[in-house]
């Protein structure tokens, strides 16, 4: 099954709250993106934003530039039924992130919670760093958050990469800078625990 048909019959087959992933928010990430990025015309991109509410709470402070990205057709629709009329204030990517086509310099904030750990390839991790290098602005920023060192090997039937800060670092290289992270026990909605790192790294 591809990629794309895995994660389509993820999202049609279950609901936005039973997926191990499922937070009601996204405060660690918001937290990070808000220090970086007060200013309410900053450009974001979601990668790989699923059913998440972050692209909700983000327009709910007031954000007007966002970009919602996900290989799913199914989990974007959802998406945009559940803003309504507000999903016409975000620009919608149905597309993988390691072969789509972005805009250059075009984002003051790359964010991804819970994809970069699939990639398991180096050569598909290699293509999605290059990605941000490109559409991210000189100076801009990426919160990447993936399973931590004690998170699963397994998720969604798919094998996983985990990390600690310094190995997220090695991966991105000398082209971002490490500015802060942080481990947090992520409770699923099945009353087990995943541990997430999060990284806020500066494009250089």
């Amino acid at each position: 099954m591809s990629n794309k048909n895995h994660w389509n019959n993820v999202y049609r087959t279950k609901s936005e709250d039973a997926v191990s992933w499922y937070a009601a928010h996204l405060d660690t990430s918001l937290r990070m993106i808000q220090h970086v990025a007060p200013m309410p015309e900053a450009a974001i991109i979601d990668v790989g934003g699923g059913e998440a509410t972050l692209a909700d709470d983000l327009l709910a402070l007031g954000y007007r530039d966002l970009t919602v990205l996900d290989i799913s057709e199914t989990a974007i629709q959802a998406m945009r039924e559940r803003l309504g009329t507000k999903s016409a204030s975000v620009e919608w990517l149905v597309t993988d992130v390691t072969t789509a086509t972005l805009p250059s310099a075009r984002y003051d904030v790359w964010h991804d919670r819970a994809v970069f750990h699939f990639l398991t390839d180096p050569a598909d991790r290699q293509a999605y760093i290059a990605q941000a290098t490109q559409s991210v602005k000189a100076d801009g920023f990426l919160v990447v958050a993936t399973f931590g060192p004690d998170g699963p090997l397994k998720c969604s039937g798919l094998d996983t990469v985990r990390y600690d800060a310094a190995a997220l670092q090695a991966e991105f290289g000398a082209g971002f800078a490490l500015m802060d992270s942080t481990v947090e026990s992520h409770q699923t909605p099945f009353g087990t625990s995943q541990q997430f790192v999060y990284c806020l790294f500066n494009r250089k």
